[in-house]
């Protein structure tokens, strides 16, 4: 597509995701560049920058999905005089900590770095669509419907992004209602499009952000919210889950956060390094809702909406260099998150606030260049970012010995501020993947596969209707944004390899091997990418990493706004 003439748009700063990072550094930087013009009397020195964020759901929210327990730093700082405005469930007052059997339940201390006094649960959606309210007020655009496809780059210079074309059919032809993108040009180029971003993954490839980090690792988490009988839920409670269903070989855990109007979060995190290629997370998460502890809690009530996303776990040490010449990457795309402390919304934030900060004073002395951005890196070093992650910044890669040695490492690491295994500064670890045993490896007991849960339809759901309830709506006439690179690799490698594990660890049942008399083998593999509910674990997960998620035409996915 190529060969089409693209309009462009020029501005001064451009953010990439409508997510709480973007919002934050927007809002931030509006805010900055108005209380230095109303110091400003004069033409001379004042700032009129055009700032615009570039969102791909159908509005703010929609592709906003998290836990999710905020720790109210960064808002505070933000909003100091509104951040009590701010849509919330209900204050942490009643948390517990528990491990599960298979039957039982067994109450554990709350450690420190778990405790939540003085934190909010939140619906993330309805947070960010409140925060986007007040950028506009501060003079920044938010478009919706415009998913950046593609970065574009001057040498080693990011000069703006590509946003995606619209009316192309699923034959790859363009249709009578073709809308090329538009090229949106900018000094700054702010990448916050979340985990496994698409833009930041390429600019990893392109410049080697990555080179002196570690592999940066997931989980991922999936989420419902259930409306329950009156009475049976407090606003603000907080429960999280060891044991059941994951065991000691796999990281995760359950989660249980009450919200207003009798509705309750239930959910499970996975991690994305799991050793076992049977492993279904979306099976596990129905199978811990069958524990007597958890289906009591959700007894009599009903399954409202579901949603998946991936959660970059890797810590302080498998964060990409997050700025460069033209461009810097904030939150979920930079990796800031404490995976110990389960929150990443507060990082983030700030990690967009940093960004502002350091946008400003280039836009102040004249000159936004690579020199001007890399002291974003210095603030980060130099903010509570760093004093909050480098504490735990080898806490998930001690789990790959694990959940015991993980639990280790995260004592060990409280006495030594974060050493691992109490000694070593930096530990290393694989990518997740990378973990994954082959079916075909003649070593010790082959992976055995986990047991089948029931689907009643009342407590427990296949993954079609989960998807039904995220409320993913993709036209069928459009290209799939789900990118096999060689699906011979599928057939000839990975089913005896790994028996097709995209099968399982996909949430949405996107991929499905069907039976084809055409095919030499008499299977092929079949992308339902309708079903997609943005959660980028098949990017992350294939084990021969030939899938790529590239955003689809403007505003399909799911509907996360209430979530």
């Amino acid at each position: 597509m190529d060969d089409v003439q693209r309009e462009s748009l020029d501005l001064d700063v451009v953010f990439v995701g409508a997510g709480p990072a973007s919002l934050a550094g927007a809002y931030h930087l509006g805010r900055l560049i108005e209380r230095h013009n109303e110091r400003v009397t004069t033409g001379n020195g004042r700032l009129e920058p055009t700032i615009a964020v570039l969102e791909k759901g159908k509005e703010v929210g929609s592709h906003a999905l998290s836990g999710a327990v905020l720790d109210p730093r960064a808002l505070r700082e933000l909003f100091p005089e509104r951040w009590r405005e701010a849509p919330v469930e209900g204050e942490v007052e009643d948390e517990e900590l528990l491990w599960l059997t298979r039957e039982s339940v067994l109450p554990l201390p709350i450690p420190p770095m778990l405790e939540n006094e003085g934190k909010s649960v939140v619906a993330l959606g309805k947070l960010v669509k409140w925060m986007a309210a007040r950028v506009e007020e501060v003079g920044v655009d938010v478009f919706c419907e415009f998913p950046a496809v593609r970065v574009l780059l001057d040498g080693d210079r990011v000069v703006g992004v590509r946003t995606g074309d619209r009316g192309i059919g699923h034959d790859g032809e363009r249709k009578a209602n073709f809308e090329p993108g538009v090229d949106v040009l900018a000094p700054v180029t702010v990448l916050g499009e979340g985990p496994r971003g698409t833009l930041t993954k390429q600019l990893e490839e392109e410049l080697g952000l990555s080179a002196e980090s570690n592999p940066q690792v997931y989980a991922l988490g999936l989420k419902e919210v259930w409306q329950l009988p009156e009475g049976r839920v407090t606003p603000g409670q907080v429960i999280h889950t060891m044991g059941f269903p994951l065991g000691m070989g796999t990281f995760g855990g359950g989660f249980l956060y009450g919200m207003k109007g009798e509705q309750l979060i239930v959910g499970l995190v996975v991690g994305l390094d799991y050793r076992n290629p049977w492993l279904d997370p979306h099976e596990e998460f129905q199978r811990f809702k069958t524990h007597p502890h958890v289906a009591g809690l959700l007894a009599g009530g009903s399954m409202a909406f579901y949603g998946a996303k991936a959660i970059p776990e890797g810590g302080w040490w498998a964060m990409p260099r997050c700025h460069g010449d033209g461009f810097l990457i904030v939150g979920d795309s930079g990796g800031f998150l404490n995976s110990q402390k389960l929150k990443g919304i507060h990082l983030a934030m700030k990690s967009g606030m940093l960004a502002a900060e350091t946008i400003f004073e280039a836009m102040t002395e004249g000159e936004v260049d690579a020199a001007a951005l890399a002291r974003y890196g210095e603030k980060v070093e130099e903010s509570w970012i760093k004093e909050e992650l480098w504490p735990v910044r080898n806490f998930h890669q001690a789990f790959e010995k694990g959940a015991l040695g993980g639990m280790l490492q995260a004592g060990l690491g409280m006495l030594t501020n974060g050493r691992g295994w109490g000694v070593f500064d930096r530990l290393r670890n694989e990518p997740g993947h990378e973990r994954m045993r082959r079916l075909d490896t003649p070593f010790g007991r082959p992976p055995q596969r986990p047991a089948p849960v029931a689907k009643d339809g009342a407590l427990t759901f296949d993954k079609l209707a989960d998807v039904y309830n995220s409320g993913t709506a993709h036209s069928e006439d459009q290209p799939a944004h789900l990118l096999v690179h060689d699906t011979d690799v599928c057939l000839y490698q990975c089913t005896p390899q790994y028996g097709n594990p995209c099968e399982r660890f996909c949430p949405a049942s996107v991929y499905e091997m069907v039976d084809d008399a055409e095919s030499p083998t008499g299977r092929r593999l079949q992308i339902n990418f309708s079903n997609c509910v943005h959660c980028k674990t098949c990017d992350v997960m294939d084990p021969y990493q030939i899938i790529t998620w590239v955003p689809p035409e403007g505003g399909g996915g799911p509907n996360y706004s209430r979530m």
